[in-house]
């Protein structure tokens, strides 16, 4: 017979096996120097995201506060509280896109999938997450989906992007 899911000091649901995991990869890194970074990583890595039922088992094993773990994970842009759709796309906003027309992107992306940055469509297909830099520059407008990145996009190249991921106008 399969345990009970626990509740951790947060409320979540934990399960026995999800449980496990997380401490499998807390266990070998938590004597390291500055050891949550690569701890929050190395979680998102093996779930999509950082569950908050981990927060206290990481704040347990590093002699932190759940509010310091919980602090580093909201700081840092490129943590997810929150599992992401089946694709991601990450927008790139910084000057070189912007001045070859990334703001007309991101109303076409608004407009289309009806979410805004940091969150998922209704029938969880694409997450939108926005980027401040691809190093593409050169070749801007440009974003990232599923980390392939595609440069020089129009509105209909990022059309042609959304339609690969299976999400209908």
């Amino acid at each position: 017979m399969k345990p009970a899911a626990k509740s951790s000091p947060a409320g979540n649901p934990l399960d026995a096996d999800t449980r496990s995991r997380i401490e499998q990869i807390i266990q070998p890194m938590s004597g390291l120097p500055g050891a949550l970074l690569p701890i929050l990583h190395a979680i998102q890595d093996a779930f999509g995201h950082v569950p908050a039922a981990s927060v206290p088992l990481i704040a347990n094993a590093l002699n932190l506060s759940r509010a310091e773990v919980h602090g580093v994970i909201s700081f840092y842009h490129d943590f997810r509280s929150t599992p992401p759709g089946r694709h991601v796309l990450k927008l790139c906003r910084a000057e070189a896109c912007q001045a070859m027309g990334a703001r007309a992107l991101e109303a076409q992306l608004v407009s289309r999938l009806g979410i805004g940055f940091h969150e998922t469509t209704a029938d969880g297909s694409i997450t939108l997450e926005p980027v401040y830099c691809l190093g593409n520059c050169a070749c801007a407008p440009t974003a990232m989906l599923d980390d392939k990145v595609h440069g020089r996009l129009t509105l209909q190249r990022l059309d042609a992007l959304i339609d690969g991921c299976g999400k209908a106008s």
